[in-house]
Protein backbone atom coordinates (compact mmCIF):
# COMPACT_ATOMS: atom_id res chain seq x y z
CA UNK A 1 0.00 0.00 0.00
CA UNK A 2 1.30 3.03 -1.06
CA UNK A 3 1.15 6.31 1.71
CA UNK A 4 2.43 9.87 0.88
CA UNK A 5 2.68 11.93 4.11
CA UNK A 6 3.05 15.95 3.56
CA UNK A 7 4.96 18.25 5.78
CA UNK A 8 6.44 21.68 5.39
CA UNK A 9 3.28 23.65 5.32
CA UNK A 10 2.45 26.79 7.66
CA UNK A 11 1.59 29.83 7.79
CA UNK A 12 3.76 32.80 5.85
CA UNK A 13 3.51 36.16 4.74
CA UNK A 14 2.85 37.39 1.36
CA UNK A 15 5.80 37.45 -0.54
CA UNK A 16 7.12 34.91 1.30
CA UNK A 17 8.19 31.09 0.22
CA UNK A 18 7.51 27.45 1.94
CA UNK A 19 8.56 24.12 1.18
CA UNK A 20 6.70 21.13 0.77
CA UNK A 21 7.84 17.70 0.80
CA UNK A 22 6.03 14.64 0.26
CA UNK A 23 7.62 11.29 1.34
CA UNK A 24 6.20 8.21 0.20
CA UNK A 25 6.64 4.80 1.16
CA UNK A 26 5.27 1.33 -0.13
CA UNK A 27 4.90 0.71 -3.89
CA UNK A 28 7.81 2.16 -6.21
CA UNK A 29 7.91 5.75 -6.08
CA UNK A 30 10.61 5.94 -8.85
CA UNK A 31 8.18 4.60 -11.28
CA UNK A 32 5.23 6.80 -10.27
CA UNK A 33 4.33 10.49 -11.62
CA UNK A 34 3.39 12.48 -8.59
CA UNK A 35 2.03 15.88 -8.42
CA UNK A 36 0.98 19.02 -6.31
CA UNK A 37 -2.32 19.83 -6.42
CA UNK A 38 -4.58 22.22 -3.87
CA UNK A 39 -7.93 23.15 -2.38
CA UNK A 40 -9.33 26.34 -1.03
CA UNK A 41 -12.23 26.50 1.23
CA UNK A 42 -15.70 26.28 -1.03
CA UNK A 43 -13.56 25.60 -4.12
CA UNK A 44 -13.10 22.66 -5.62
CA UNK A 45 -9.52 20.99 -5.91
CA UNK A 46 -7.32 22.26 -8.58
CA UNK A 47 -3.93 21.30 -10.21
CA UNK A 48 -0.79 23.15 -9.15
CA UNK A 49 2.21 20.98 -10.70
CA UNK A 50 3.29 17.80 -12.18
CA UNK A 51 6.47 15.22 -12.69
CA UNK A 52 7.49 12.38 -14.39
CA UNK A 53 9.05 10.08 -12.74
CA UNK A 54 12.26 10.87 -13.97
CA UNK A 55 11.97 14.09 -13.22
CA UNK A 56 12.73 15.68 -16.81
CA UNK A 57 9.38 16.77 -17.54
CA UNK A 58 7.23 18.89 -15.27
CA UNK A 59 4.15 21.05 -15.77
CA UNK A 60 2.46 23.97 -13.97
CA UNK A 61 -0.85 25.53 -13.45
CA UNK A 62 -0.77 29.39 -15.38
CA UNK A 63 -1.40 30.75 -11.79
CA UNK A 64 1.55 29.73 -10.35
CA UNK A 65 4.06 29.62 -13.33
CA UNK A 66 7.10 31.40 -12.50
CA UNK A 67 6.67 31.29 -8.78
CA UNK A 68 6.32 27.41 -7.68
CA UNK A 69 9.19 24.20 -8.20
CA UNK A 70 7.90 20.74 -8.34
CA UNK A 71 10.98 18.71 -7.73
CA UNK A 72 11.46 14.50 -6.82
CA UNK A 73 14.25 12.60 -4.96
CA UNK A 74 13.74 9.31 -5.86
CA UNK A 75 16.74 7.67 -3.51
CA UNK A 76 14.71 9.61 -0.69
CA UNK A 77 11.11 8.81 -2.09
CA UNK A 78 10.21 12.34 -1.59
CA UNK A 79 8.74 14.49 -4.01
CA UNK A 80 8.97 18.55 -2.86
CA UNK A 81 7.32 21.83 -4.00
CA UNK A 82 9.21 25.03 -3.77
CA UNK A 83 6.94 27.71 -3.29
CA UNK A 84 8.05 31.51 -3.66
CA UNK A 85 6.66 35.01 -3.89
CA UNK A 86 3.49 33.43 -1.68
CA UNK A 87 0.07 35.30 -2.72
CA UNK A 88 -2.68 35.21 -0.54
CA UNK A 89 -4.96 33.23 -3.06
CA UNK A 90 -2.42 30.53 -2.71
CA UNK A 91 -4.24 30.18 0.77
CA UNK A 92 -5.13 26.04 0.66
CA UNK A 93 -4.90 22.75 1.48
CA UNK A 94 -1.85 21.32 -0.41
CA UNK A 95 -2.53 17.77 -1.42
CA UNK A 96 0.76 15.27 -2.66
CA UNK A 97 -0.48 12.92 -5.07
CA UNK A 98 0.93 9.77 -7.36
CA UNK A 99 0.21 8.00 -10.31
CA UNK A 100 1.26 4.80 -11.63
CA UNK A 101 1.65 5.53 -15.14
CA UNK A 102 2.58 8.26 -16.56
CA UNK A 103 1.76 11.90 -14.78
CA UNK A 104 -1.20 13.83 -15.02
CA UNK A 105 -3.30 17.21 -14.02
CA UNK A 106 -6.56 15.57 -13.29
CA UNK A 107 -7.21 14.88 -9.81
CA UNK A 108 -9.70 11.96 -10.66
CA UNK A 109 -6.75 10.25 -12.66
CA UNK A 110 -4.23 9.95 -9.28
CA UNK A 111 -3.90 6.81 -7.61
CA UNK A 112 -2.75 7.99 -4.52
CA UNK A 113 -3.41 11.05 -2.08
CA UNK A 114 -1.97 12.40 0.73
CA UNK A 115 -4.00 13.55 3.58
CA UNK A 116 -3.34 16.93 2.58
CA UNK A 117 -1.48 20.34 4.72
CA UNK A 118 -2.54 23.36 4.97
CA UNK A 119 -0.79 26.88 3.98
CA UNK A 120 -1.95 29.59 4.74
CA UNK A 121 -0.66 32.81 3.15
CA UNK A 122 -1.53 36.81 4.98
CA UNK A 123 -1.71 39.93 3.15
Amino acid sequence: QVQLVESGGGWVQAGGSLRLSCAASGGTFSSYGMGWFRQAPGKEREFVATISWSGLSTYYADSVKGRFTISRDNAKTTVYLQMNSLKPEDTAVYYCAGRQVGFTTTAALCDYWGQGIQVTVSS
